[in-house]
């Protein structure tokens, strides 16, 4: 940080510099145009195959890239210019949904168009997150970690809550391949914001690189873990609790399913409540600034309340029920904007990439054990016994992995970017 940005920085009142005003409004553009094409495009794809299969294999599709590709794109992202990646990505997405409306315009519904498009688009998109959650940090004004990330937190939320029924008026009411062209223009709009921000997210190393210099990259985040418990700790905590949250909403959604008082519009309010209370949370963790020796704490009683919340979902009456999913709306969106404003300020600028690479992977992986896990286990036990079983398990998860090893979590947690700048000094 420059002597200038240090003053500037001593005497800003909030997060909303010009480079953070204008990477919000271009990630706001992108989720509003984001979310506009992904229901229409899975309705449409149902709708035109009737294949539950074939729709599963177009999603998954685009999740295969998030196995393997963050891994080995991360050291080139430490190193590189983000701002450069991040408006590339962008054009080239916009020009990709021009490109597919145009085929659709001329040839109608293919479906080997839209799983190529739904991969390409997943190898962009795994590129673009991880540079994203590399650069994003060093955008906040220093101090204001803890606004920036709940500012971020809330864009995609609030996003979900509004367009998702936007997007299906959208789908009824207008061609593919017009939304399509529509969503790229937006996309370009996001891209175009973006190149009047002036931190580059550039942090290159002096002289070649080599072949050898690459693989030892590409294995630096392994060995950083390595040495780094604490990381360890709450990644693997992490990438469990995911995975679990997956199966236990397969299985709250299969259960609304099959008992006759409950409805599928009932668990739309459900989630609709859940996002009201993340929306609340995040404007609770923008206004309200938590002192770093006190995110560990909370982070715990957080943890603990969540999965007893969930372990409980399915035995309360559902006034109860949309109680429930509004507190963890707002804890969840608590615990994310503490866990990601100390880990991120503590993850050295050169390995945010290829940690959060690892990250991505192991959470890929646990998500898709968990989801079939979940939906074996629930036809042989029933859906609420699986809820109970699964949430056990990341009882079990914070236990081992947060409550336990508190002495070295605490140090993660208990991070600034002040501090870790002048560890690095």
């Amino acid at each position: 940080m420059t002597p200038e940005e240090t003053v500037i920085n001593m005497i800003r009142k909030n997060v909303w510099s010009k480079d953070f005003s204008l990477i919000t409004l271009g990630t706001i553009i992108s989720a509003i145009a984001g979310q506009a094409i992904s229901l229409p495009f899975s309705l449409m794809v149902f709708d035109e195959t009737q294949s539950a299969l074939l729709s599963a294999i177009m999603f998954v599709s685009g999740m295969l890239p998030n196995f393997i590709l963050p891994l080995f794109i991360a050291p080139l992202i430490d190193r590189g210019n983000k701002k450069r990646t991040i408006i590339t990505l962008d054009y080239l997405t916009g020009v990709l949904y021009l490109l597919v409306a145009l085929i659709i315009s001329k040839t109608g519904f293919n479906y080997q168009l839209f799983v190529a498009f739904s991969f390409i688009a997943g190898i962009i998109g795994s590129i673009y997150h991880l540079t994203y959650t590399a650069w994003y940090p060093d955008i906040i004004p220093v101090g204001f970690e803890q606004q920036g990330f709940a500012v971020s937190s809330s864009i995609y939320p609030t996003v979900v809550m509004v367009m998702s029924p936007v997007a299906a008026w959208l789908y009824k009411v207008m061609p593919i391949h017009l939304l399509l062209v529509l969503i790229g223009f937006l996309t370009l709009i996001a891209a175009t914001f973006e190149l009047f921000i002036g931190n580059q997210g550039l942090r290159r190393k002096e002289g070649t690189w080599s072949w050898r210099e690459y693989i030892a990259d590409c294995k630096a985040g392994f060995k950083y873990l390595r040495r780094e418990k604490g990381l360890r700790n709450i990644y693997s905590y992490m990438a469990i609790t995911n995975g679990v949250a997956t199966g236990i909403q397969l299985m709250v959604q299969a259960y609304f399913q099959t008992v006759q008082f409950l409805t599928v519009a009932m668990l739309a309010f459900l989630r609709t409540a859940e996002t009201l209370g993340r929306m609340l949370g995040g404007l609770v963790q923008y206004k309200v600034n938590v002192k770093p020796e006190k995110r560990f704490g909370i982070t715990k009683f957080v943890y603990f309340t969540y999965e007893t919340l969930d372990m409980l979902l399915l035995f309360m009456p559902y006034p109860l029920m949309l109680v429930n999913r509004f507190i963890c709306g707002v804890l969840g969106i608590t615990s994310f904007t503490l866990r990601e404003a100390s880990v991120q300020s503590y993850l050295p600028p050169d390995m945010r990439a290829k940690v959060n690479a690892i990250f991505n992977v192991a959470v890929s992986f646990a998500v898709i054990v968990f989801q079939l896990s979940a939906g074996y286990v629930g036809d042989l036990l029933g859906y609420r016994k699986t809820v109970v079983l699964f949430t056990g398990i990341s009882m079990a998860a914070i236990i081992g992995f947060i409550a336990i090893p508190s002495a070295v979590n605490r140090k993660v947690y208990e991070a600034t970017r002040c501090s870790q700048q002048d560890t690095l000094a």
